[in-house]
Formats: structure tokens, sequence, C-alpha cells
């Protein structure tokens, strides 16, 4: 088997023949890995893709697992507080082009695979673009941000924050576990594409 990212690999063609009639390889550049699809830049998209996906996983595994639990341990109004200055944080440059541009990678291996359609490891790179766009980024859009919103139009020392404060932290995780999953399959499914 050629080294990754060669192209280059000996193949025997039918009715080529050496001057004492024996069957010879003859080097292809079409002989790579599935096809010579997952190679060169291809490759170094869907690596691009393991690293965003699994980044993204771990920052909200980090939320699932201890963030949220620390700020419903605080009293409502600085719960409340804390996290609408999380949420003003979050939309600043070092996370939004992490998150957002994890979205333009998928989006660019869903369209390239469909382009392309490689011998192998099709299925896993249309699943993990799939499981980014939908489970994480979509997700994203009609769950976690209206909650957030939401939570920004009250006075974190009002009445109606204490109220909705309980609500908000349980379907906000409950939603956050779901992106947690879906960005970590992903990470998943570019990996086992690549093997």
């Amino acid at each position: 088997m050629p080294a990754r990212g060669s192209g280059m690999a000996a193949r025997v063609v039918p009715g080529f023949t050496g001057g004492d009639g024996g069957c010879r390889a003859e080097a292809r550049p079409d002989a790579g890995v599935g096809g010579g699809v997952i190679d060169g830049p291809y490759f170094v998209l869907t690596m691009v893709g393991v690293l965003g996906t699994g980044l993204v996983a771990g920052v909200f595994c980090g939320f699932s697992t201890f963030v949220m639990r620390a700020l419903a341990s605080l009293p409502p109004a600085q719960g409340v507080a804390a996290m609408n200055a999380i949420n003003v944080t979050a939309v600043r440059p070092a996370f939004m082009l992490l998150f957002t541009g994890t979205a333009v990678v998928c989006a660019v291996i869903a369209v390239v695979t469909f382009v392309l359609w490689p011998d192998e490891g099709t299925v896993e790179l249309l699943l993990g673009s799939a499981l980014y766009l939908f489970g994480v980024f979509g997700l994203t859009v009609v769950a976690n941000v209206p909650r957030n919103d939401a939570l920004a139009k009250l006075d974190p020392g009002a009445r109606e924050a204490a109220a909705y404060w309980p609500t908000y932290v349980r379907e906000w995780t409950m939603w956050n576990h779901v992106r947690t999953g879906a960005s970590a399959a992903a990470a998943v499914a570019y990996v086992l594409a690549l093997t």
C-alpha cells in the first residue's frame, strides 16, 4: 500500500505484459486509498473537521458536566447574572470562529463528498457533517439561543428571573447534552471515514 498522500499504487492491468508474456504491475495515479479521494487537500479538510468538531464537543462537555451545575448551585440572581455574562462573552471572535468555522468546514466536506462521491468513507463523511450541522449548529439556533435571549431580557434580581432560572438550567442543559453528543459523534464519524 502506498504512503498516504502519494496518490500512486501498483495495479495489475489486464493485457499488460512484459517481453516474456507475464503480467506486470503498472503505476496508476487513480489507484490510491479510496480511489485517491481521501488524500491531499480532502484529507486535510477532514482532519480539520475532526479537530473542530472535537473541540466544540469539549467546550459543550464542560458546560454539561460542571459549568451548569456550578451555576445552578448559586442563588438565582447570581446564576442568571453569571450565565448572561457567559452568553455575551461566547459570541466574541475566539469561540465564534471555532463554532461557525467548524460549521463551514462540515458544509464544505458534505458538498465535496456529494460531488466526488468517494469509494470509501462517503456515509461517514455525510453523517459527520449532518450531525454537526443539524445536531449542533442548527440545534443551537433553535433551542439554546432562544433560551439565552429570554434570559437576557430578565433583570437578574427580579422575581421573574428567579422563577425562570430552574427551567432555563434544566432545558438549556438537556439540549446542551444533545449538542455535546452530536459534536463528539461527528468527530468520530470523520475519523472512521479516514480509517
